[in-house]
């Protein structure tokens, strides 16, 4: 999928959620783009760990951690694995761990920043519900846009 979030922005502005530009590019690949899986979680990757484990089909999976800054949500394994599934990137609204390696993956990842702690691992959290980061409130399926420019947020494919 060929895109920039400027032309998108230029072109259905009106339609647009964009996010803030909080988030710092982690992953492997810089450009992605899909559909939305939600996790809703709070220091607790356990509903990460299950939706990487997945298909992924192409998807965007978009963890709002509460922005937490105590402890990381996704790291190598869970990455390479995401990557494997076929995920297309994952979102992270908190922190991320063993970055050098997920920088090798063919994954999209954006979160807060790095933190080598990793999270607990209680099972809790919620999945395919509405989540919030800086500047959109995400539903399951809407379409998430990543570049170098940022992230922006549509209700439907802009394009193919």
């Amino acid at each position: 999928m060929n895109f920039k979030t400027a032309d998108l922005c230029d072109k259905f502005s009106a339609e647009l959620q964009i996010v803030e530009p909080v988030f710092r590019r982690f992953g492997g690949r810089v450009q992605f783009a899909g559909t939305a899986a939600t996790i809703k979680c709070f220091e607790d990757n356990s509903r990460v760990k299950e939706a990487v484990g997945e298909p992924g089909q192409g998807r965007v999976l978009v963890v709002d951690a509460g922005g937490s800054m105590r402890c990381a949500m996704l790291g190598d394994l869970l990455a390479k694995q995401a990557a494997d599934n076929g995920w297309a990137g994952v979102v992270v609204y908190g922190c991320v761990r063993d970055v050098k390696e997920m920088g090798e993956f063919n994954l999209g990842v954006i979160a807060l920043a790095s933190l080598p702690l990793r999270s607990e691992k209680k099972g809790e959290g919620q999945r395919d519900i509405p989540v919030r980061i800086p500047g959109a409130r995400i539903q399951p399926g809407d379409w998430v846009y990543v570049d170098e420019d940022g992230m922006v947020v549509a209700g439907r494919q802009l394009v193919a």
